[in-house]
């Protein structure tokens, strides 16, 4: 759990204009989806929520982590784009057909590639498997990794022993919250990949073309994706996203009834969260957001950012009072990667609506040396 540590409070007063609509209430077309959330990614903001926290079957809404975790191992040179993998014959024998599928036969070697189009487009469970498969060795090493991802980026709620989602008995569980903590992580620190396989309507496979499920792509502007799910246990999911004029916003609904009540709940969340809700800039993306102490290294102090701009967010009409805090655990120690994620800045708006926004080392900071302690040692005397 991150300890907080308060370096910094300011305090600012937006007028938002007289002519602007009254506050708007949530669309009633969600009102019985057991679990709904909407988050605002630029302020971290929760829009709105119903069982943000409650643990619930993914169903194929795991394959988002599937992907991650494959996104991660090509970043670092573990997995080739390119790479092809053997299909088990006991494999291709228990999955092929098994829901929703890419009809993969021993004879085939996708391409990692193809793999995560069909994961991803298609939501193909037998493509899952290949993948967890042929990377790790067995599913069991797989949704290791999948687990120990959950916990670095503090998924404390959700718990993968499968690639693909499907039924395992519940031993498959997630929260809306860390849903949405997974989709901005993924959005945030593999940008291009994200782009490159998710908001894709078709696949086309072996000469035959496949379909995506997403309610929102296409019809939705701005919408990019990200994964629906079913089961009869989990009924309907999805987690999605959508951007306008570089306004970020991350849904989820789960437990729907039917396809067409997950449809129009996600669309009209989306829609409500765009046209009810405003936003005043704070920080420009790119743009270096705080200072940090830092302790035992070749400098004391660590530039902050985020990989996006930053603004508050509010429903439309009236006053609104914006607060900043940054929190972190520090002084921070030292070597620290640039890049790395190291703090939060909170915003806190409208009548205590608050929201989290990690922040990024803007550069590295190597351990001390010997004239670093002495420098580092002069320059506290100083102060």
């Amino acid at each position: 759990m991150l300890h907080k540590f308060l370096l910094a409070w300011l305090a600012l007063s937006f007028w938002a204009g007289a002519a602007l609509a009254q506050s708007a209430p949530a669309p009633a077309e969600f009102a019985d989806i057991p679990v709904a959330l909407l988050i605002d990614r630029g302020s971290g903001q929760v829009l709105y929520s119903r069982n943000p926290d409650l643990r619930f079957v993914p169903a194929s809404m795991a394959k988002v982590m599937t992907a991650y975790v494959a996104f991660d191992l090509i970043r670092q040179g573990k997995l080739k784009a390119d790479q092809r993998f053997s299909v088990n014959p006991k494999t291709a024998l228990e999955w092929n057909g098994k829901g929703t599928s890419l009809y993969l036969t021993a004879k085939d070697s996708p391409s990692t590639v193809e793999l995560l189009r069909g994961i991803i487009t298609v939501s193909a469970n037998d493509a899952s498997v290949v993948l967890a498969e042929g990377f790790g060795g067995s599913v069991p090493v797989w949704t290791q990794l999948m687990n120990a991802h959950a916990r670095r980026l503090g998924m404390a709620d959700s718990q993968f022993s499968t690639p693909n989602g499907w039924p395992d008995g519940g031993a498959t569980y997630v929260t809306a919250h860390d849903l949405a903590r997974l989709a901005g992580a993924m959005i945030d620190r593999h940008g291009p990949f994200y782009h490159q396989y998710f908001g894709k309507k078709t696949m086309l496979w072996k000469g035959v073309a496949y379909s995506s499920h997403d309610p929102t792509v296409g019809i939705v502007e701005g919408a990019d994706g990200i994964k629906t799910g079913h089961t009869d246990e989990a009924g309907y999911n999805f987690l999605g996203s959508a951007q306008r004029q570089g306004r970020r916003l991350i849904m989820v609904v789960a437990g729907a009834k039917t396809e067409d009540d997950r449809a129009i709940a996600s669309r009209n969340l989306l829609e409500w969260g765009f046209s009810a809700w405003q936003t005043k800039p704070l920080f420009a993306e790119g743009q270096q957001v705080a200072e940090a102490q830092v302790q035992g290294g070749d400098a004391r102090q660590l530039g902050l950012t985020a990989p996006h701009a930053i603004h508050a967010s509010f429903l439309l009409g009236g006053h609104s009072k914006v607060s900043l805090k940054l929190h972190y655990k520090g002084p921070l120690i030292a070597p620290i990667a640039k890049g790395a994620q190291v703090a939060e800045l909170e915003v806190i708006s409208g009548n205590n609506l608050s929201g989290r926004v990690p922040l990024y080392a803007m550069q590295s900071v190597r351990a001390a040396g010997p004239l670093d302690r002495v420098w580092n040692g002069l320059m506290g005397l100083l102060s």
